[in-house]
């Protein structure tokens, strides 16, 4: 990761190949332009996301320029617009917000350019595809994990994401649908942190402060649910706490094996992004996207995460 931010200038990464690029049916000449915007570089996801996709143009020929919009939404629509100034032929995209979401897209289809949402779209304006992880049903899973674990009674706390992004949006319905199969499992608390690891840690303290019965805490990334382990491990509880996420990034997966914390659901990232990269040669030459592609979240816990630590999916 250290490797790929060093290359990152003015919030554009830029390959530019010289090979041809007669694979493609495009009118000219020039090398495939495809765009990729993310919400950002720091978190484990969005990098993988970005080097799948550079991994594949770098083996065609193509030029592939990602920007990273800070978790600004505003910002990454600017991003967008500068990016279909350059011409690019389609672009990935992973709206960094949910208020502004819709904009970008409906730039490029002015442009006749195709847009490939990955883990998150517009709610009144969806691109070519969806391409995701099943969160709903993986969460799902996780949470009659932690039934199963907990013998289905227990105070919870929920840590949320950004509100109205779709993963939240889905995990929460995955959580909820979990919980409802054990009456005995009560949401006592709930709030967002936006994704952000600082934030959950401050939430999870006061959670814990003022519901001391807390049992579990389902935090909706990783990055959150190593932000809330910090607060258990402080709180001084008695009992124990069940923390778990989801993502499955690298560095919680090394954590989570440590026993910072208890589970998350290992999403196939890496196959995401070769999915996307894929589509974008797929709609450029004519064929029809599915709507949407979903895609399990694994399960993950201390007993299996030595594989997905090995080979990231």
């Amino acid at each position: 990761m250290k490797e790929f931010m060093a290359r990152i200038r003015n919030g554009f990464f830029l390959f530019l190949f010289v090979l041809p690029f007669s694979f493609f049916s495009c009118e000219k000449d020039d090398p495939l332009i495809i765009g990729v915007a993310v919400p950002n570089l720091e978190a484990d996801f969005f990098v993988q996301i970005s080097n799948s996709v550079v991994d594949l143009a770098d083996k065609d020929g193509a030029r592939v320029l990602v920007v990273e919009a800070g978790n600004d939404g505003v910002k990454q629509v600017n991003q967008i617009q500068n990016l279909i100034k350059k011409d690019m032929d389609a672009l990935i995209y992973i709206p960094a917000g949910a208020s502004a979401a819709s904009v970008p897209v409906k730039l490029c289809r002015n442009k006749g350019i195709p847009v490939i949402c990955v883990d998150r779209f517009p709610l009144d304006f969806r691109g070519d595809t969806f391409i995701a992880s099943n969160s709903i049903s993986s969460v799902y899973n996780l949470g009659m994990w932690v039934i199963e674990q907990t013998g289905g009674i227990a105070d919870v706390a929920i840590i949320h994401g950004q509100l109205g992004t779709t993963p939240e949006v889905d995990r929460s319905k995955g959580w909820a649908m979990a919980m409802a199969e054990a009456p005995g499992m009560k949401v006592v608390a709930e709030q967002s942190a936006d994704w952000y690891e600082h934030k959950a840690y401050e939430i999870a303290k006061k959670m814990l402060n003022e519901h001391p019965s807390i049992t579990v805490i389902f935090a909706q990334s990783d990055s959150m649910a190593l932000g809330a382990s910090k607060a258990i491990r402080e709180s001084g509880s008695n009992h124990k706490i069940w923390c778990v996420g989801f993502d499955g990034d690298v560095h919680a997966l090394k954590e989570l094996k440590k026993g910072v914390f208890d589970a998350t659901c290992t999403q196939q990232t890496q196959y995401m992004g070769q999915l996307a990269y894929k589509s974008v040669i797929d709609i450029l030459s004519g064929k029809e996207l599915p709507v949407e592609i979903k895609l399990n979240a694994l399960v993950t816990t201390q007993q299996n995460v030595d594989r997905y630590i090995e080979s990231h999916p």
